[in-house]
Parts: structure tokens; C-alpha cells; sequence
């Protein structure tokens, strides 16, 4: 399944290719994501064009929006998404956090307020209670987790796992650990198709547990293996921390085998993650920001709403050979659309991110090639975040710290 072409003498980044029954994968890659079976704000035609090469729709959404008998009449995601490309699913794991932990602590996306955990864990598997009325309480485990994703026939399946945050204590993260242990031996007996199955590493921010996951689901058969938990400065966690994670972890994983990253896909996290030795990275920067105005670029990343790009004729990107930049799009003329609440603002912001990304994991993969990652790392970084620096457009500050515009 993964063929490794290069290795990095300063680092363990390497590059390789990702062979699935729908294409191969140039690697290091970002995976799209496009959680309920499609990239939002794109149209199927739209993809060819961003240089995208795998994608990962979501497993939990997909179960509650289709039900029992939605799936059992499913065609399947590549037919569903007009999509002939490689496809990732997860394994509903996420939500057993996202729906339980983060919503009892008032960590969901948007500041919500502390609430009730919606979710019940148990050995078995975990128990999701209704959200709204009239619904009935749901139940996820291994072997239905591992169903779900054979009929929605994804190229690449994921055993159930349950994440926790950087804010649980030992006791807990290390129960819930062993629990995606034995879970990751249920997910592998209950398989039946011909679809790649990657393991998940858990742990936490222990180190002592992070690589005892790493050994214990690396002497598995799966296929590939991601690493869960790690969520960059979210959710309580640091950067540094889930650089340490991947130091944790990825010795202890098996050399021939590909490592996926879940949930973190900043331009210094795919840097960072690529020299640790991951393969591919998912994450919902490239669409979400681009729905809320946020353009990323090879300067720094701005908010296209603000006032300061109302009158500005430049285009997105100077450097950038994506459609929308192509076609001589403004600054200006982006900025008007979602004033005016055009869908096409949400489309050509979201080409144009998924490009980005997309494209910086391609000259990665040629610096990895050629020998000069560190020093494409440096360049990038330093255009993007200099001391005192601003965008040379926007006159806003450049950088990564004005990541939520």
C-alpha cells in the first residue's frame, strides 16, 4: 500500500506514494476534508482543479444523516461525490469526544457555554444521547463503526478510537487509552472488505503513554496508522506539546507503513509534522477559514471581509496559480461577494485555500526530494510571520497570530 520514494537526511521526513483501488497519493499530502460527502462550497468539477488528492468525509454524520436504511441503499462516497479519487473515512471517534468532553467543558467551536455531555462511554462502545426533540439515543461501537464505513466504501477506514484533550488527567487518559486498545481488536475482527484499516495511537500528553500506544498499535496489522489527540493550540493544548506527541510516538511506528495526522493543518503544524515523519494531514482550516472570509497565501493569511480590502485591486495572491487568482479575482471583488452575501464568495475563497494548502504540500514533497526542507520551512515562515511585519496588501499584521481574522 505505501511505497517510500525519499528520504530526508536532516529529519524524518520522507516522501512516498499512497496506492489505494482509486489512485495513488503523492505523500506528504493534505487530505481535504469534506465531512458530510462533500467539500462545502465546492462543486465536484472543482476539485480536479485544486490539485487535491484525498479526502475525508466523516463517519458519525454521514451514520445520523443517512440511518440504517440510508445506508444499506447508499452508493457508496466516490459515486455520492462524483469523485474518482482516494477517500478517507473516520471512525465516529472524534464525536465521542466533541459531543462529550468538549461540550461539557465549553470548548465546542464558537465559545459555547458549559453544558451536559451528550455521550455516554462505556466498555462496549459509547451511547450518543438525542440532541434534539423527538430523537432517540444512538449507540457506536468497533464492529458497527467498522460497518458504517464498509458500506459507505471509503478507500481508507479507521478503528474506533476515543480521543481525549490535552486537559484530562492520567487516570482517565490512560483508561480511555486501553479502551481504544481493545477496541482497535474489535475493529480489526469485525472487518470483512478489502479497504485499508489504519490504527490510532492515543495517550495523550504523556509521554509514557503516547509511546506505549505507539508500540502496542504499531505491532498491529493494520495498514497505516494515524495519531489522534493532538490538537495544536486548541482545546487546551500547545504547539510544543504535539510536537512532543509526534517525537512520542512516531519512533515506535513501523518504518514502511503510512502515518496520518488527525485535526491539525497550519502551515507551521505541516512543517513541523512532515520533519516528525507524517504522511498526510486533515484538517478543516482550508474550508472553514475560507467560508469566513479567511485567505491564506505565500505572505501571510488575511480576512478578506475587512475594511481594508474594499477598495483593494490585488489580486489574493500574487504567487498563486490556483483558478481564482488565474482569472484576475481582486481582493476587492472577493471582498464585495461576502458583503453581499453571494455563494460564489464562500466557492472562490475556498478554491483558492484548498490550492493553497494543496500546492505547499507539493513543494514540500520536491524539498524533501531535492534536500532543502528546513530551509523551504524557513523561507515560508519567515515571509509569513516576521517580527512586526504586515501584509503588504491588507496593511493588517501578517502571521499566524491573527488566525481567527
Amino acid at each position: 500500500m505505501f511505497e517510500i520514494e525519499r528520504k530526508d537526511g536532516d529529519s524524518r521526513a520522507r516522501t512516498g506514494f499512497l496506492r489505494t483501488e482509486h489512485g495513488a497519493v503523492e505523500t506528504p499530502a493534505y487530505v481535504i476534508v469534506g465531512t458530510h460527502a462533500e467539500v462545502r462550497c465546492l462543486k465536484p468539477e472543482d476539485l480536479p482543479l485544486t490539485k487535491t488528492q484525498l479526502i475525508i468525509a466523516n463517519t458519525y454524520h454521514l451514520w445520523r444523516t443517512l440511518g440504517e436504511e440510508g445506508l444499506s441503499e447508499y452508493p457508496g462516497l466516490h459515486q455520492d461525490m462524483q469523485w474518482s479519487g482516494p477517500i478517507m473515512t473516520d471512525s465516529g471517534g472524534f464525536q465521542v469526544f466533541s459531543l462529550g468532553f468538549l461540550k461539557e467543558q465549553g470548548l465546542r467551536r464558537g465559545g459555547a457555554a458549559k453544558g451536559t455531555s451528550s455521550v455516554r462511554v462505556t466498555e462496549a462502545g459509547v451511547y450518543f444521547r438525542p440532541e434534539g426533540e423527538g430523537e432517540e439515543e444512538s449507540y457506536l461501537d468497533a464492529e458497527t463503526s467498522v460497518h458504517i464505513q464498509e458500506q459507505l466504501g471509503a478507500d481508507i477506514i479507521v478503528a474506533f478510537d476515543e480521543p481525549t484533550s490535552p486537559l484530562h488527567d492520567l487516570e482517565y487518559t490512560k483508561a480511555a487509552m486501553e479502551r481504544t486498545h481493545r477496541w482497535a481488536e474489535r475493529s480489526l475482527e469485525a472487518k470483512r472488505s478489502d479497504q485499508k484499516m489504519y490504527g490510532v495511537v492515543q495517550g495523550g500528553a504523556f509521554e509514557d503513554l503516547r509511546s506505549a500506544s505507539a508500540k502496542f498499535i504499531g505491532g498491529m496489522p493494520f495498514d497505516g496508522f494515524a495519531i489522534g489527540s493532538t490538537y495544536g493550540d486548541a482545546y487546551g493544548g500547545t504547539k510544543v506539546k504535539t510536537g512532543q506527541m509526534l517525537e512520542w510516538s512516531v519512533p515506535h511506528l513501523p518504518e514502511n507503513r503510512p502515518r496520518h495526522l488527525f485535526g491539525v493543518g497550519r502551515v507551521e503544524d505541516v512543517f513541523a509534522g512532515v520533519a516528525a515523519g507524517i504522511d498526510t494531514f486533515d484538517c478543516v482550516i482550508p474550508t472553514r477559514e475560507a467560508r469566513h472570509g479567511g485567505i491564506w497565501t505565500a505572505g501571510g493569511r488575511f480576512d478578506v471581509k475587512k475594511g481594508a480590502n474594499r477598495g483593494n485591486e490585488h489580486p489574493l495572491d500574487p504567487e498563486c496559480q490556483c483558478p481564482v487568482c488565474l482569472d484576475g479575482t481582486s481582493r476587492r471583488d472577493l471582498h464585495l461577494l461576502f458583503k453581499d452575501k453571494n455563494p460564489e464568495a464562500g466557492r472562490l475563497a475556498t478554491l483558492h485555500n484548498v490550492y493553497f494548502f494543496n500546492d505547499l504540500l507539493e513543494k514540500i514533497r520536491a524539498a524533501v526530494r531535492e534536500g532543502r526542507l528546513e530551509s523551504l520551512r524557513k523561507e515560508y515562515l519567515a515571509r509569513m510571520a516576521p517580527e512586526g511585519a504586515v501584509d503588504n496588501f491588507s496593511g493588517e499584521p501578517a502571521g499566524f497570530h491573527i488566525i481567527n481574522g
